[in-house]
């Protein structure tokens, strides 16, 4: 798995050698000596050393409870798995006595106490109440005072006055503490090397919601509030960027990816806010005066019958195979490099695609050369209300046989509002709160039942990836709607025949 390589390649840069084990080696089909083989080839393609290569070998059956170093014949226990770690990994030193290194590995934040550092004590010893020194990440040394100190105890942080080499503690009592950093003696100022975070490689708008809903359903709705929420996210996410622009009431969020910055849109839609964000863009770099772009790593697993079409539709995506592996149980393994805007809005026509039984992963691999072109996108235009009010059945399936109907009778909706996916590649503005003309003049012809199609309700995700450049996402903690920058449909218009005429 792409998260499986990510670790990996981090434990190999440590210069740590990996116990390998083979679990599941009780199932019918295992192929334990064929797992080894991928293995190895994994540790080669990440720069493993020759040390590292010479990795033991446990086989384990986890629901059975048993391990041992031979994949034909398991002891009756987990022995051979407990034993293979004592003998191999490193005993720890106590180093206890030598004077105090502390690294900062996470973030918390506690309105309380402030920020809270989170790592490992290196060596040394940390008191309540003793004066330390921070070397920051800038070469900087501010002086501060331990004033909490927390242990872990499973799941549960308790407070204690003193923590050793090799303990993994959380510390207050220093404001501006960042990850990286290192705490050590005012005397004895020697800092660990500086943990590299990967920088965001996608950002987005958020704005205060505006539109003729705004207000509704949300508790916290002003940019003051939006602002403040933001900010604090700062103080335990070291991969979020937040940049001010010339409007008050907008904000540029910089992330590792759409789920990055799903997750922070949907903890602040259950915790009140109301706001609108715009599509996903990836973040451009000139690195040797050359513009580049972040590629990602794509494994795909896929029955026989789809191979074709995917690699089709990644080809599309300027996408570049570079592995593919048929274990001959009908399942395809797919591995390609793609630019990562080629896969914003992907996820939706790969499932499609597979009829939902294709599996997609990926991950940040590198920035490469830009491609030249248009990458990805969305190929369908929208149906887009013209009248507000609420959607009525028979405007619904007036409308039907024009595309995919994105909202369910009786729901409320406003001019401007994206209500669903034309089968066509351009925009068209439909009623769908038509109702049905009622006469006292009965009809000749006999009543019949007449079925609607099922509504598509998109996720948040999937809402994010289906956005264009023109479309902002309207997000309150009841409703996720989509909808047009300009609402008015002359006005837009006017806007696209200006867009054409600059074009030209």
């Amino acid at each position: 798995m792409p998260q499986t390589r990510f670790v990996l390649k981090k434990a190999l840069e440590q210069n740590l050698i990996p116990i390998v084990v083979v679990n599941k080696i009780d199932r019918d089909f295992a192929r334990p000596a064929e797992v080894v083989d991928e293995v190895i080839d994994l540790f080669i393609d990440l720069g493993a050393n020759e040390d590292q290569l010479e990795f033991p070998v446990v086989y384990a059956s986890a629901i059975n409870g048993t391990s041992s170093m031979n994949a034909d014949q398991q002891d009756e226990n987990m022995s051979s798995l407990f034993d293979t770690i004592i003998e191999t990994i490193p005993a720890p030193i106590d180093n206890s006595e030598e004077p105090l290194q502390f690294q900062v590995t996470m973030l918390d934040y506690n309105d309380y106490v402030g920020r809270i550092g989170i790592g490992r004590v290196f060596r040394g010893t940390m008191k309540v109440g003793q004066q330390v020194a921070l070397m920051k990440l800038d070469g900087s040394v501010k002086q501060f005072r331990v004033t909490k100190m927390f242990g872990f105890l499973g799941l549960k942080r308790t407070e204690i006055q003193e923590a050793q080499a090799g303990d993994l503690i959380a510390v207050s009592g220093m404001e501006e503490i960042n990850v990286g950093e290192t705490v050590c003696p005012v005397d004895h100022q020697e800092a660990l090397p500086i943990l590299r975070i990967d920088e965001p490689t996608l950002q987005m708008t958020f704005l205060v919601n505006n539109s003729p809903f705004a207000g509704r359903e949300g508790k916290f709705v002003t940019s003051r509030k939006l602002e403040e929420r933001l900010k604090s996210e700062l103080e335990t996410d070291v991969s979020l960027r937040v940049e001010n622009t010339d409007s008050p009431d907008v904000w540029i969020v910089s992330g590792r990816g759409e789920l990055h910055l799903s997750i922070l849109i949907e903890n602040m839609r259950r915790q009140g806010f109301e706001l609108q964000v715009s599509k996903p863009e990836v973040i451009i770099r000139e690195i040797d005066g050359v513009k580049s772009e972040p590629m990602e790593r794509v494994q795909i697993d896929v029955p026989e019958e789809y191979t074709g079409s995917v690699m089709e539709s990644i080809g599309e995506r300027k996408g570049e195979m570079i592995n593919m592996t048929n274990n001959g149980s009908g399942q395809v393994r797919l591995e390609f490099l793609v630019p990562a805007r080629g896969l914003i809005g992907y996820t939706t026509e790969f499932l499609s695609q597979t009829r939902g039984y294709g599996i997609i992963n990926h991950s940040f691999d590198s920035y490469a050369p830009m491609a030249p072109g248009q990458v990805g996108g969305r190929r369908q235009g929208v149906l887009v209300s013209m009248e507000t009010g609420k959607a009525t059945q028979y405007g619904i399936m007036g409308v039907e046989d024009r595309g995919t109907i994105f909202v369910e009778p009786g729901t409320e909706i406003y001019e401007g509002m994206i209500v669903g996916e034309h089968t066509r590649d351009n925009d068209l503005s439909v009623n769908i709160t038509k109702m049905k003309q009622q006469t006292n003049v009965r009809s000749a012809n006999k009543d019949f039942t007449v079925t609607m199609k099922k509504p598509r309700i998109m996720t948040l995700e999937e809402a994010l990836e289906y956005l264009n450049e023109d479309e902002y996402c309207e997000l309150t903690p009841e409703s996720i709607r989509l909808r047009k920058k300009i609402l008015n449909k002359s006005e837009r218009e006017r806007e696209e025949k200006r867009r054409k005429l600059a074009a030209k």
